[in-house]
């Protein structure tokens, strides 16, 4: 049977968003864009059974609107499996709660930011080490990427290596081992999704002191983060990473 790129559903976006522009598997999935390879979804949240290591072409976990500390079941079960994989060397990309799960399944500390939440379209930088990065290194020094958190990785793995970061998120990408990697921003959400996120937590910005009416008007597509899909799914493919 052929191996697959897996999308380990870790969540869903809100109903309105989903209506008009799918759910976050299906988002991820026109990212990956790869017309050879076959994909499949896994529904974590109910529990659905984990590939094995050996039936994986590549995997990808979505964000979720959970906290990973509130340690629901199916969640460390995600947590637990996730070490089998880096230790297989199989092609993981953890994205917003994907990336805290990999950050924690592999030693590191996740918790709620100390500075809130970072909303909105937000300008990245690269490490130096992101050059070299086989997934980074096609990337601008800087780009812009969609992010909407309140948690995050506060201490990574000792044998992380950090790929991305702005003023606000230290942590915005790192990678463990050969081929898994985790970002905090979104590179499956385009501008429209973002501007859903940002109007459903305007309330709690808001409160929190953020102009929202600003960072509305910061909003804008993400061609460079966007891209790191569809090179995932090639250098899963092609097994070069």
């Amino acid at each position: 049977m052929p191996k697959k790129i897996f999308i380990i559903k870790a969540g869903s976006t809100f109903p309105e968003t989903a209506a008009k522009h799918g759910d976050f598997e299906e988002m991820t999935k026109r990212g990956l864009g790869s017309k050879d390879t076959e994909t499949l979804t896994i529904d974590a949240c109910k529990a659905e059974e984990l590939p094995s290591p050996e039936k994986c072409l590549g995997v990808v976990i979505t964000g979720a609107h959970c906290m990973v500390t509130d340690n629901l079941p199916w969640s460390l079960a995600i947590e637990a499996w996730i070490p089998t994989l880096v230790r297989a060397q199989i092609p993981l990309l953890g994205i917003c709660y994907g990336l805290q799960l990999l950050g924690r399944a592999m030693g590191g500390q996740v918790d709620f930011h100390p500075f809130g939440r970072e909303v909105g379209t937000v300008e990245i930088r690269k490490s130096a080490a992101a050059c070299v990065d086989p997934l980074f290194k096609e990337l601008p020094e800087r780009f812009q990427a969609h992010a909407t958190h309140a948690q995050s990785v506060i201490a990574l793995p000792s044998e992380s290596i950090l790929l991305a970061e702005n003023d606000f998120e230290a942590h915005h990408a790192f990678r463990i081992g050969r081929c898994a990697w985790g970002v905090q921003f979104h590179p499956e959400y385009n501008s429209h999704v973002m501007r859903d996120y940002l109007l459903k937590q305007e309330k709690l910005l808001s409160e929190a002191g953020q102009d929202v009416a600003l960072l509305s008007q910061e909003i804008s597509e993400t061609p460079a983060a966007n891209a790191l899909l569809a090179r995932f799914a090639s250098l899963a493919t092609k097994g070069t990473c």
